[in-house]
């Protein structure tokens, strides 16, 4: 059982830790971003080495204290703040942002784990190297966070998620042990892969201080596209055409429904769209080449080659950077206008390519039958991932729906069971998705889950109540 945090525990610590070290919680620590939960908290850990991590962690865990690693606040499914149980202390690593080190000659960057993400791809960007990972929150979001939740984001369809990006850790174990995992190697098989384990186990296992973090070539040239086809199944056989056409250089491929687009004229009128009258489904294609490889030519010849096999019917290619950065705004606030609408229930699903279509079908056909409402259906079709959000009909609010809002999910969840999809692609289990984790998930999963979670956090200080929930310890 964890004990609460108590004024004389805070005390002790702080004699252990140097100035500015610990500080009063403030609103923003224990809000998570939809307003689905509000944290406990009163006290902030903010060490500025993995020296101070081990003293934090290693005193809560002697006193059973409850410890919520904290990045951003950026997370979706409340995996950073605790809204019940013993009062926890949390831990920010927002003094921990420092880029240790660059090797461009390797193609390896060093980060500390409260390193902002957009800082990490400027870093990169400055010694000629990119660094491709690439979501709507990068301006906020820290390394550490997308590590713990495996982010996903835009360019995942030719670098993979952040587990794909990344070499090495620096992790503190619940126990206060430092594990001095920050290699630069590619090779390295010395026994069990500590690296994919902390990787995705969002602060239950251990707090990420630090990641060798992979860099790739930036890329000659861009050419960015957006092309009207009919339904998801033209869009998934574009994205066939597109990789026979551009094998290696397809870096984006998103699928945009006509309700986000609405959402984005009622919700944000000044964001520029590319078709005057919007259609029911569109795609955008994001393409980096090598030098002498012209992308606009390569989205030319998709084009024609697209619009003669049917898949097309109108399109865009951006004449230049300006216009590629409005194509791009169009899908990078979506979920702006989404928040600004307010969802009954999102859904970040994952599912076969080749289910994907039906999915759309069934999905909307059995959420129609529980009311009105409208879906907004969008994601990165390249692998997979579709965000599935169900929203209040125009005029009413999402608050009369809250008697239906676990079936709208149990419905979406079921579908994505029976196709062979997950219920969570990037966005992680958290809070949100525990009950979902042990209903859906495999039984022999689960219990391997709850094994190593009791091996390394015996105490279950570690984020408590998050990923595996009732399960944990």
């Amino acid at each position: 059982m964890l004990n609460p945090l108590t004024n004389d525990f805070v005390e002790k610590l702080s004699a252990m830790l140097p100035d500015k070290a610990l500080r009063l919680a403030t609103p923003a620590d224990v809000e998570e971003p939809r307003g689905r939960y509000i944290g406990l908290g009163t006290h902030v850990a903010t060490p500025s080495t993995v020296e101070e991590v081990s003293k934090i962690i290693t005193a809560c865990n002697a006193a059973r204290i409850g410890v919520i690693p904290f990045g951003g606040g950026t997370g979706l499914v409340g995996g950073q703040v605790a809204p019940q149980g013993p009062l926890p202390l949390i831990l920010s690593l927002e003094r921990m942002t420092q880029i240790r080190a660059t090797y461009p000659q390797e193609n390896v960057l060093i980060a500390e784990a409260g390193a902002i993400l957009a800082n990490v791809q400027s870093a990169a960007q400055a010694v000629d190297r990119l660094f491709p990972l690439s979501l709507a929150s990068e301006g906020s979001c820290r390394i550490g966070g997308n590590l713990a939740t495996n982010a996903g984001g835009l360019n995942v369809l030719r670098y993979g998620n952040t587990r794909d990006l990344c070499l090495g850790l620096e992790v503190v174990l619940p126990s206060g042990q430092i594990w001095n995992g920050l290699t630069r190697l590619r090779k390295d098989n010395t026994g069990f892969d500590l690296r994919n384990l902390m990787i995705g186990s969002e602060g239950a296992l251990g707090v990420i201080t630090a990641a060798a973090l992979k860099l790739y070539p930036r890329p000659a040239e861009n050419g960015t596209g957006v092309f009207v086809v009919e339904d998801p199944t033209a869009a998934l056989a574009l994205l066939n055409l597109a990789q026979t056409i551009a094998p290696s250089e397809v870096s984006a491929f998103e699928l945009i429904h006509k309700t986000g687009l609405e959402f984005l004229s009622e919700k944000l009128p000044d964001v520029r769209q590319p078709f005057e009258n919007k259609p029911e489904w569109m795609v955008l294609i994001d393409l980096g080449t090598a030098r002498g490889r012209d992308p606009d030519a390569l989205l030319e010849r998709l084009f024609e080659e697209g619009h003669a096999a049917g898949l097309i019917s109108d399109g865009a290619i951006a004449q230049n950077e300006a216009q590629r950065r409005q194509f791009w705004e169009v899908r990078e606030r979506i979920p702006q206008a989404n928040k600004a609408i307010g969802s009954i229930v999102s859904h970040d699903v994952s599912l076969p390519l080749g289910s994907i279509a039906a999915f759309v079908t069934e999905g909307l056909a059995r959420l129609a039958k529980l009311g009105d409402m409208r879906v907004n259906c969008f994601g990165h079709l390249g692998d997979g991932n579709l965000h599935f959000n169900a929203f209040p009909a125009r005029g009413r609010d999402r608050h009369e729906y809250d008697a239906i809002r676990d079936d709208i999910q149990r419905c979406v969840h079921d579908l994505v069971s029976e196709m062979g999809g997950s219920i969570s692609a990037e966005h992680g289990i958290g809070r949100l998705k525990a009950k979902d984790l042990a209903h859906y998930g495999d039984p022999g999963k689960l219990a391997a889950m709850r094994a190593i979670k009791t091996a390394l956090d015996p105490n279950g200080i570690m984020n408590p109540g998050a990923v595996i929930g009732s399960l944990n310890v």
